[in-house]
């Protein structure tokens, strides 16, 4: 027997027991009259396996109910446990959909706006491409590359919808084979685009990626996904997601450049998420791309910090002195407050 709040779906085999009861007859001897195991029949009574016409048959004879009454009662059990599974997945998905950032999605016209609970869930389902909300658990959809996500928290939830967009506006970029070297080739372009403006990087910087087999898409940030990029592998392409409505150019660029070191690094992909050591590797490999670090070693022991100096310094490294404001900011060479007007903000709107 199957249950939700408004169904309960009783097997056959309940009727099927009460007429063994009423006749004083064992399952044994049932099951040597209808000529099957002793298993089948015990598994017939549970529900476990379906009637079939020839049961249904079989068991008119030995039991003197018409076929079409069994025939009817296995529909309107199967028709039952459809409704009980379907209302039982409502019920814990509304308790998932809940947790999501529905208002701020509907904002960005990423769903339909709606207050009603089914609905919502109905809408998350289609715009996640799942049946039921709680399958975003499997890795094998989400295919992220950040830390293991559980759509218990509230955090990994806006995580995984920002992602889906990221995935879906993806899917309108044409890009070539997958070839890292020539990603690892264009890294000295991108460090020179930091210093341009972005209506002018950002057309020949989604070019380049998609050169190298990579979908660039600039999705707005999600309140509570604690995340500045991700990037993951979706069909025969590989995908970097960044949010940069209002973010620091140092940021921006750190984030892709991040991104661009989980592909190199082979972390996109890889069973359970990535480590916290994969983001370690990974930070230290954007922050080494980004600026030299011998360079960086030599420039910090100097403890000339002023202004003229890290213009200079910047200048040397062919990047915008605004990224070496936030490194040295970052390693506490500065005051979160000092130098910031050589900060630029970005607005990026895919």
């Amino acid at each position: 027997m199957l249950r939700s709040r408004s169904y309960i779906a009783t097997p056959p085999g309940a009727t099927i027991k009460e007429q063994l009861e009423d006749r004083g007859m064992s399952q044994k001897e049932f099951a040597a009259r209808m000529d099957m195991s002793e298993k089948h029949v015990s598994n017939l009574i549970n529900g476990d396996v379906k009637i079939t016409p020839d049961t249904a048959y079989k068991l008119e004879i030995v039991l003197g109910v018409p076929a079409e009454f069994w025939n009817n009662l296995e529909a309107i059990y199967r028709s039952k446990i459809a409704k009980v599974n379907a209302e039982n997945a409502m019920d814990s998905d509304m308790e998932i959909a809940r947790r999501f950032p529905y208002g701020e999605m509907a904002k960005y016209n990423w769903v339909p706006a709606t207050k009603d609970p089914k609905e919502k869930v109905l809408n998350l389902r289609k715009y996640f491409e799942v049946v039921q909300l709680s399958l975003l658990d499997n890795e094998q959809i989400t295919k992220i590359a950040c830390r293991r996500l559980a759509t218990t928290e509230k955090s990994n939830l806006a995580l995984i919808a920002w992602a889906q967009r990221v995935k879906i506006q993806s899917r309108n970029i044409s890009v070539e084979p997958i070839n890292l070297d020539r990603l690892v080739d264009f890294i000295p372009e991108f460090k020179h685009m930091t210093l341009l403006d972005p209506k002018d990087f950002v057309p020949q910087l989604k070019m380049d990626f998609a050169r190298c087999g990579v979908a660039l898409v600039f999705v707005p940030h999600l309140k509570g996904s604690f995340l500045h990029g991700a990037s993951f592998v979706d069909g025969n392409k590989i995908v970097i997601g960044i949010t940069a409505r209002g973010k620091d150019a140092d940021r921006f660029w750190f984030s892709l450049f991040h991104e661009i070191a989980h592909i190199l690094l082979g972390h996109i992909g890889q069973y359970g998420g990535i480590s916290e050591e994969d983001e370690k590797r990974a930070d230290g490999y954007a922050r080494d791309m980004l600026i030299d670090q011998d360079a960086f070693l030599a420039f910090k022991e100097k403890k000339d910090y002023s202004r003229q100096s890290v213009l200079m310094f910047a200048k040397e490294q062919g990047i915008a002195p605004g990224i070496v404001v936030g490194r040295m900011q970052t390693e506490r060479m500065l005051l979160h407050n000092e130098l910031n007007d050589l900060k630029e903000k970005y607005k990026i709107v895919s």
